[in-house]
C-alpha cells in the first residue's frame, strides 16, 4: 500500500528532508577538506596566476642559457591551453586579452619552439600588432625585453642603483614602497646597473611582435597617473639619462653591494626572496650576474626556491606566484569550526602547525617604521620572516581564540599587541608596511603597474578590527573605534566597499560587515543598511552571486550573470552577520550553494573563476582553496543559527 509522502516543516521553514540534506552535505565537505590535512597539520591549496608567471620560467631557463625540453613542451601546452580565441591571453578566466601577458605568452611558446606560422601563433602575433605592438608593454615586459636584446636599455625607465643610499628623508627610500616593490625592484636594480645580457641560447626574438623597429621608437616611458606630477617624473627620467653615466665608479660599486647584501640577507633559505615568484626570479638573475655560480650554496638556495612553486598537473606545467599554506590552513581552520567541534584533534593539530609558524623572534622590515615594536605576527607562505602580514595574522588568531583560547594565550596575545602597533595613523591597516602611503610615488614611469605602495584598505582593517573586537575589545578599545573609523568613511557612496585583496566589491562589503558586527556595532544603522540593502541588489535570480574583476577596471561594473561559490559565499556571511538569516535572499543563495556542481572526490565546489587579487588591474589569482573553504563555512554559519533558533554571529569574521 503506498502512502502520500509527509513534509515535515522546520523552524527555519525548510522540509526537514531539506535540512538532513543540508547536514548531510556539511558533514561530506567537512571530511573531504579534513582529507588533505598534511601529517604535520597543515592544509594547503594551489595558487594560479595568468600566464605570465610560466612564461617568464622560460625566460629565466633562456636567460640562464638553459634548455629543458621535456619541461617546456609540458608548459607549452599549459600556456597554449590559457589562450583566448582572439589569440591573447587575459589576466584571469573569461578576461579580454592583455598586451604584456600575450608578449609573454606568445614568446614563451617561441623559445619552447612553437612554429610562428601556426594559427594559435599567427593569432597572438596579430593581436599583439593589434594594440600598437611590443613597445606598449608594460615596465616589467620591457625590462625583460631589454635583457634579451629586444630593445635598447632606453627603453624601461631609469634606474640608478645609487638610489639604495639614499637616507630615509629622502623622497624615495626603499622603506617607502611597498615589501613586493622592494624585493622585486633591488635585484632589478643590480640588473638594470650592469646592463645584464641574457644567454638566450636559440637566439629567437620577438622582432615581429612591433610595429616600428625598436631601436627607432622615440617614446617608451609614459606618466602611469596623467598627473603635473608624472610629467616631473618623466622630466626627471631625461635628466637621469644624462647623469647616470657619470656618476662616480666608486659609488656605483658601493650600491651594487647595498643592493647584493639585501638580496643575500633576504633570501629566506627555500623559500625565496620575499617568498614570491617574480623577487625570486629576479634574483636568480640578479646573482648570475654578479658572478655567482651555479655550485654556490647561495645560488642553488636561489634557484631550489623558484623550482618549489612548479605544479604538475598532469601533462601540464605551471609555476605558482606564491604557495599559501599559513593563509589556507587558518581559513580551514574558521570554515572547520563552524562545521565541526573546537576540541577536534585534527583542528588542534592545525593549530599546532600554525603556533610553531609564528614569528616571535625576528624583526623584519616593517621595523622601520615601527621601531621597537615586538614582533608577533605570521607570514602567509610556509616562511617569510622578514614580511608576515597583518591580514594572515588576524585570521590566525581569532581561530585560536575560538578554539581555545587558553591554550593559544601566548599567540594571541603577541598577535594582538603586533597588530595594534601596525595600525596606521589614519585608523586602518595596510597588508605588510604601516604609513605606506606615499603616493606620488606611483607617479614614477617604474609603476605603470600602479601597485608600488601598500596603503591602508579595509578588507585588511575589517580582520584587525575583528580579531581586536573578539579577543579583547576593552584593551583594544581606541585601535577598534579608530578602525571602525577608517572603514566608515571608505564606504562607497551605493553602501559598498572596495575590496583590495578579493574580487571586489562583495569581498569588501562582507569583510567590513563581519567585521564592524564582531565589533559591536548597531547593524540597523543607516550606513549598514544601505550595504546590506547593496549586497540584496546585486543577487541573481538563480540565487547566488558573482563579481567579475572587470569591477576592478570601471567602478559598479563586473555584475554578470554567473554565480560563484566564494563570492556568493561572502555576501551570505555579511547577510548572515547584518541580522539576514531569515531573508528570502540568505535563504535562495543557501539553496544556490546547495545545488551547485562539486567535485565528485574532492572539497571543493566546481570554480573557474578567479577571485583574489594580487594587484588591481595588473595581477589576479585564483585561490585553489576559496571553493572549498568558503561554501562550507556558510553552509555551516546558516546550519548553526537556524538549528539553534540563534541568530546572532558572534565572531568577526
Amino acid at each position: 500500500m503506498n502512502f502520500p509522502a509527509i513534509t515535515i516543516e522546520t523552524m527555519d521553514g525548510a522540509p526537514a528532508t531539506a535540512r538532513a540534506e543540508r547536514r548531510a552535505l556539511i558533514a561530506a565537505q567537512t571530511e573531504k577538506l579534513w582529507g588533505l590535512q598534511r601529517p604535520d597539520g597543515h592544509i594547503v591549496f594551489e595558487v594560479e596566476a595568468d600566464c605570465t608567471i610560466p612564461a617568464e620560467y622560460v625566460l629565466l631557463r633562456h636567460f640562464l642559457g638553459e634548455i629543458d625540453p621535456e619541461r617546456e613542451a609540458r608548459i607549452a601546452k599549459y600556456l597554449r591551453g590559457e589562450q583566448n580565441t582572439d589569440g591573447s591571453w587575459p589576466l584571469h578566466h573569461d578576461g579580454k586579452g592583455n598586451i604584456s601577458a600575450t608578449i609573454k605568452g606568445y614568446w614563451a611558446l617561441k623559445l619552447t619552439g612553437e612554429d610562428i606560422d601556426a594559427l594559435h601563433m599567427a593569432k597572438a602575433r596579430r593581436w599583439v600588432l593589434g594594440q600598437g605592438g611590443a613597445a606598449n608593454a608594460n615596465v616589467f615586459t620591457r625590462f625583460t625585453m631589454a635583457l634579451f636584446g629586444q630593445i635598447p636599455w632606453r627603453g624601461v625607465p631609469a634606474m640608478p642603483i645609487e638610489c639604495v643610499l639614499l637616507p630615509e628623508w629622502f623622497p624615495f627610500h626603499m622603506s617607502k614602497i611597498a615589501y613586493w616593490s622592494r624585493t622585486v625592484l633591488t635585484p632589478l636594480l643590480i640588473l638594470y646597473a650592469k646592463r645584464a645580457k641574457a644567454a638566450n641560447p636559440t637566439a629567437r626574438g620577438i622582432g615581429e611582435l612591433f610595429t616600428v623597429p625598436p631601436e627607432q621608437q622615440r617614446r617608451y616611458q609614459i606618466n602611469p597617473t596623467g598627473s603635473i606630477i608624472g610629467e616631473g617624473f618623466l622630466a626627471l627620467d631625461r635628466v637621469l639619462r644624462v647623469f647616470e653615466p657619470r656618476l662616480p665608479g666608486g659609488m656605483r660599486e658601493r650600491a651594487v653591494r647595498r643592493a647584493e647584501d639585501f638580496v643575500l640577507s633576504h633570501l629566506n633559505d627555500e623559500d625565496g626572496l620575499g617568498a614570491i615568484y617574480p623577487a625570486m626570479a629576479n634574483a636568480v638573475m640578479a646573482l648570475r650576474t654578479l658572478g655567482y655560480a651555479d655550485h654556490d650554496p647561495r645560488m642553488k638556495t636561489a634557484r631550489q626556491a623558484v623550482e618549489k612553486l612548479m605544479v604538475e598537473r598532469g601533462e601540464r606545467i605551471y609555476f605558482q606566484p606564491c604557495t599559501s599554506p599559513v593563509w589556507d590552513t587558518s581559513l580551514a581552520a574558521q570554515a572547520l569550526l563552524e562545521s565541526g567541534p573546537r576540541d577536534d584533534k585534527r583542528l588542534i593539530g592545525a593549530l599546532d602547525w600554525l603556533a610553531e609558524k609564528q614569528i616571535l623572534d625576528h624583526v623584519g622590515d616593517w621595523a622601520v617604521r615601527r621601531p621597537g615594536l615586538r614582533p608577533g605576527g605570521w607570514a602567509f607562505q610556509y616562511e617569510n620572516p622578514d614580511y608576515p602580514d597583518v591580514d594572515d595574522t588576524a585570521v590566525v588568531a581569532m581561530a585560536m581564540h575560538r578554539a581555545d583560547p587558553v591554550r593559544y594565550a601566548e599567540n594571541i596575545g603577541r598577535a594582538c599587541e603586533w597588530m595594534a602597533g601596525m595600525q596606521a595613523k589614519k585608523g586602518g591597516w595596510g597588508a605588510f608596511d604601516p604609513e605606506n602611503e606615499h603616493y606620488y610615488l606611483n607617479s614614477i614611469p617604474f609603476a605603470d603597474h600602479g601597485a608600488l605602495l601598500d596603503p591602508p584598505t579595509v578588507d585588511v582593517t575589517a580582520r584587525c578590527v575583528g580579531a581586536l573586537a573578539q579577543v579583547d575589545a576593552v584593551r583594544f578599545a581606541d585601535a577598534i573605534g579608530r578602525g571602525i573609523g577608517f572603514i566608515r568613511r571608505e564606504q562607497e557612496p551605493d553602501g559598498s566597499w572596495y575590496g583590495r585583496w578579493g574580487a571586489n566589491y562583495i569581498y569588501g562589503t562582507w569583510s567590513a560587515l563581519v567585521a564592524l558586527k564582531g565589533a559591536g556595532e548597531d547593524m540597523e544603522q543607516p550606513y549598514i543598511r544601505r550595504a546590506v540593502a547593496w549586497l540584496k541588489g546585486r543577487q541573481h535570480d538563480d540565487g547566488g552571486w558573482g563579481e567579475g574583476l572587470e569591477s576592478y577596471e570601471s567602478w559598479g561594473a563586473g555584475f554578470g550573470d554567473t554565480s560563484v561559490p566564494s563570492q556568493t559565499a561572502w555576501a551570505l556571511l555579511g547577510l548572515m552577520s547584518a541580522g539576514e538569516v531569515d531573508a528570502d535572499s540568505v535563504t535562495r543563495g543557501i539553496e544556490w550553494l546547495h545545488r551547485a556542481p562539486r567535485e565528485s572526490q574532492g572539497p571543493r565546489w566546481e570554480e573557474a573563476h578567479y577571485t583574489g587579487t594580487g594587484f588591481p588591474r595588473i595581477f589576479y589569482l585564483k585561490y585553489h582553496g576559496y571553493a572549498a573553504f568558503f561554501p562550507l563555512w556558510a553552509l555551516a554559519r546558516y546550519n548553526r543559527l537556524v538549528e539553534s533558533n540563534e541568530r546572532e554571529v558572534r565572531w568577526g569574521i
